[in-house]
């Protein structure tokens, strides 16, 4: 045990660690059980205080919602988000398609909170990029999902875009970390992480088992490593490389858009602040008044969520270690017990009824065309109360 440790921590030594290390999937309605497509955007950032935002329609665009970062107190960026006609984009860094000189860069909140108000449709996308003025200032990878079917990925550099259509894709899905397709060869990062990801896709997908649900519960909270072969949530101690949920990890959102014909209103962000195994979902509805769970909108003059906050705080706990290299140490012991009691056990076990009790309501609302604004803010005030209480316990070291 102890040498394959070692061997682990040597990888952590040799492989560059990206700022921005994210994972993400496009998925198209035919591999989804109930024919609805999924943007899902597990961000790792440098900023890990974020939050929920509104954006009104204004000057003739569309109304939006999406994750800013705490530090952003104007919200002038928007890392993944989707609006009021059902378009919903998200981006990965990518370290393999910049072939210029140009020092403008990190743009991509930029052009996606533009692209939020402006775009209807993924085609509308593929237009801003091809009118953006060069050099663009990105390197990444954007996926994008809109109600009338449309899902792709965009891999962008300053001067160059490449699309690929999730309805070229045999599986249905198409998934992207820290590098692109299209750009050089065995250069970028994330290729570890991408055969997590494909690993799981690949068996759920056999299932006809990619869910929301299975995404924020199973993938943003896995700890399985494609290049060790093994699962390291029973070990007492490891290190934090390559793993899908990182200590940089700051989001876990999965956007489930709309079957065409259905109302884009009933787009739900499946949104998980803060570090996933030590968090919880909450949805997000654009398309009624009181579909934003305060949890997840700034408190106060602080631009911080609470539920980041709390998630935060708990992290700590999976990461006591702060001198010296303690920092790349997870206690997973502390996550997972064989008796049931680790914190994202538990939390787990929430976050399985926040969903059934909002999917009641999102069932409803399906049903009926519309939204009920009342019940939505009756019950969603009450899954925020659960949450609260539960969260004040864990810190407080009850165990439930």
């Amino acid at each position: 045990m102890y040498r394959r440790l070692y061997l682990f921590f040597l990888l952590c030594c040799v492989v560059g660690l990206p700022v921005y290390p994210c994972t993400s999937a496009v998925v198209s309605g035919r591999a989804t059980p109930d024919g609805r497509p999924l943007l899902w955007k597990h961000r790792d950032a440098s900023d890990l205080n974020n939050r929920i935002v509104r954006f009104d329609a204004v000057k003739g665009q569309l109304a939006f919602v999406g994750v800013v970062n705490g530090s952003d107190t104007l919200a002038r960026e928007v890392w993944t988000g989707y609006n009021s006609a059902g378009f919903a984009i998200m981006n990965t860094a990518s370290y393999n398609l910049k072939n210029d000189t140009s020092s403008l860069a990190d743009r991509e909140g930029v052009v996606m909170k533009r692209a939020l108000g402006m775009c209807r449709l993924v085609d509308d996308f593929a237009r801003l990029l091809d009118a953006w003025p060069r050099p663009i200032g990105v390197e990444a990878n954007f996926g994008v999902i809109d109600a009338e079917g449309g899902a792709a990925y965009f891999e962008v550099n300053n001067y160059e875009v490449t699309r690929y259509d999730v309805a070229d894709s045999p599986e249905g899905y198409l998934l992207r970390t820290n590098y692109s397709v299209s750009g050089r060869s065995d250069e970028g990062a994330g290729y570890i992480r991408y055969d997590n990801a494909e690993r799981l896709f690949s068996q759920a997908a056999a299932e006809d088992g990619i869910t929301p649900e299975w995404i924020t519960g199973v993938c943003s909270r896995s700890f399985y490593h494609t290049l060790l072969g093994r699962d390291f949530s029973g070990d007492a101690w490891v290190v934090d490389q390559d793993f899908i949920p990182r200590r940089s990890t700051s989001a876990s959102l999965v956007i489930e858009g709309v079957k065409p014909g259905e109302s884009p209103s009933l787009t739900t962000m499946w949104t998980v602040l803060g570090y996933p195994p030590c968090s919880v979902v909450l949805p997000v509805w654009l398309g009624c008044e009181s579909g934003i769970p305060a949890l997840l909108q700034a408190n106060g003059d602080t631009m911080r969520s609470p539920l980041c906050e709390w998630s935060n705080a708990l992290k700590r706990e999976a990461f006591p270690v702060e001198r010296g290299s303690g920092s790349h140490y997870l206690h997973m012991a502390r996550l997972f017990r064989p008796d049931g009691s680790g914190i994202s056990q538990q939390l787990l076990g929430l976050e399985k009824e926040v969903y059934a009790r909002s999917r009641t309501l999102l069932d409803e609302a399906r049903r009926s065309g519309s939204w009920n604004d009342r019940r939505v803010e009756r019950t969603l005030g009450d899954i925020e109360q659960q949450v609260s209480v539960f969260f004040q316990e864990l810190l407080n070291g009850e165990s439930r």
